[in-house]
């Protein structure tokens, strides 16, 4: 992942174990003075935020432990992590361009893909000009790379 989404997650990280963990910390005090805890549905909603915080502070935390990070590509003559690749869709001869990045930073809304997406795989160390075909539900997509940033 980039440095610049490391350090999102670290951000994200502080957030959850600070503000958020009180904020449910206190839906549990205040769901534990109405009273009987075996018929307490607030109470019963409350553990199970906390549960699932938890479960994201983890998943959170394992990310930044194991995080690896993939320094931008400088070279425009390959398709490298953080190229920004515009390709023609040969079947509807339209220009789109990607950028390629890890998978815990991709978003297709944004045109931003993964390095392990099928699109991102067929892409990484292509040159300009190079055609490739990705394999599709729908079929055999093919695409030109028409120049690599």
């Amino acid at each position: 992942m980039s440095e610049e989404r490391l350090d999102e997650l670290k951000e994200e990280l502080v957030y959850l174990q600070t503000v958020r963990e009180k904020e449910v910390a206190q839906q549990i005090k205040e769901a534990r003075s109405f009273g009987d805890l075996t018929e307490n549905s607030e109470y019963d909603e409350a553990k199970t935020e906390q549960a699932k915080l938890y479960t994201k502070i983890a998943e959170i935390k394992n990310l930044v432990e194991n995080a690896e990070i993939v320094v931008a590509s400088d070279k425009t003559d390959v398709v490298g992590m953080g190229s920004k690749v515009t390709v023609r869709d040969l079947e509807r001869k339209e220009d789109i361009t990607y950028e390629i990045v890890g998978s815990q930073e991709a978003d297709p809304a944004i045109s931003r893909i993964s390095d392990d997406s099928p699109f991102g795989r067929g892409l990484m160390d292509k040159k300009k000009g190079d055609t490739i075909e990705i394999e599709a539900p729908v079929g055999t997509l093919k695409f030109k790379i028409l120049s690599i940033e």
